[in-house]
């Protein structure tokens, strides 16, 4: 655990060192969505930033009028997190689940930095974890603790479940970040919801395994959810072509919802550096976020 944590506090400076380097935004807005709720217009005075003009208020005639914000004093970033079976693939130590408690870590001690409340939601099947949103950087230790320490009852996944969940557990809008690999069907309905009533980041993680396999010939191949063993010709032209097909197509068709829903959506490998694929997930957002306060 020591080691891990050592690992986290690395990377929380190396993104920290680069969001101040090359970013001129607030890291603060990173976790608090735009930061700012509308409430009112009213007249322009003069030195007003002509950005906030409310061109809907405007268009009715009566003069140029602005827009007017409450600051978000308090915002919870949420964690849904996969653990299930199918988060078991990859190298000794750098498998999906791995990768999913690392990221989930970093990004927890990096938002009770900013102030922010933050929970977690491990799921399978059921409900293996839950972590009530706390604000104190002991807290998010105790989150990676829990993480690190959960051994899942389940190896079967039920995202749509998952995130109805989560949705009845919510009572006001939140930054929620869903760390999977989305191998499950069925959940595109419950996702929009979470992405109509939330601010959503949806975190994809994948391990080169999935969308190649080696020429092995005809092997057994244990599939951890079902706890079946099917035996395969990896050889094939045909097993490869529907292995690399249906890998390509959940990814893009995830891409392209997170697209059409405005969704922040990032890849991750398990063989990749994903500071800098993080890094510029948060620019993005920044760069939203200020459109949105416009």
């Amino acid at each position: 655990m020591k080691d891990i944590l050592k690992k986290l506090r690395r990377y929380d400076i190396r993104i920290r060192k680069a969001i101040n380097s090359q970013m001129q935004g607030d890291f603060r807005s990173i976790f608090k969505g735009a930061g700012l709720e509308y409430e009112d217009a009213r007249p322009y005075q003069w030195g007003d930033d002509i950005r906030t003009i409310d061109w809907r208020v405007t268009a009715k005639g009566h003069g140029t009028f602005v827009k007017t914000f409450i600051e978000e004093k308090e915002q919870t970033v949420f964690f849904l997190v996969d653990v299930s079976a199918s988060q078991e693939i990859g190298k000794d130590k750098k498998q999906k689940i791995d990768l999913t408690k690392e990221i989930t870590g970093l990004l927890s001690i990096s938002a009770v930095k900013e102030g922010s409340k933050v929970g977690v939601l491990c799921y399978s099947d059921r409900v293996e974890d839950y972590v009530k949103p706390g604000k104190t950087l002991k807290h998010a230790y105790e989150v990676i603790n829990r993480l690190y320490q959960l051994k899942p009852k389940s190896k079967k996944t039920n995202l749509n479940d998952a995130i109805k969940y989560l949705l009845n557990l919510l009572k006001r809008k939140t930054v929620v970040f869903v760390v999977s690999d989305f191998i499950d069907e069925g959940f595109t309905q419950s996702l929009k919801g979470l992405a109509r009533k939330h601010d959503l980041v949806v975190i994809d993680v994948s391990d080169k395994r999935e969308s190649g396999m080696p020429n092995l010939g005809i092997v057994p191949l244990y599939e951890k959810e079902s706890q079946k063993t099917v035996w395969m010709n990896t050889s094939s032209t045909t097993f490869k072509n529907v292995v690399s097909k249906t890998h390509g197509e959940n990814k893009e068709s995830l891409e392209n919802f997170c697209r059409r829903n405005d969704v922040n959506y990032v890849s991750i490998a398990t063989e990749e550096d994903y500071v800098p694929k993080l890094i510029k997930l948060f620019r993005h957002r920044n760069r939203s976020n200020a459109r949105r306060t416009r």
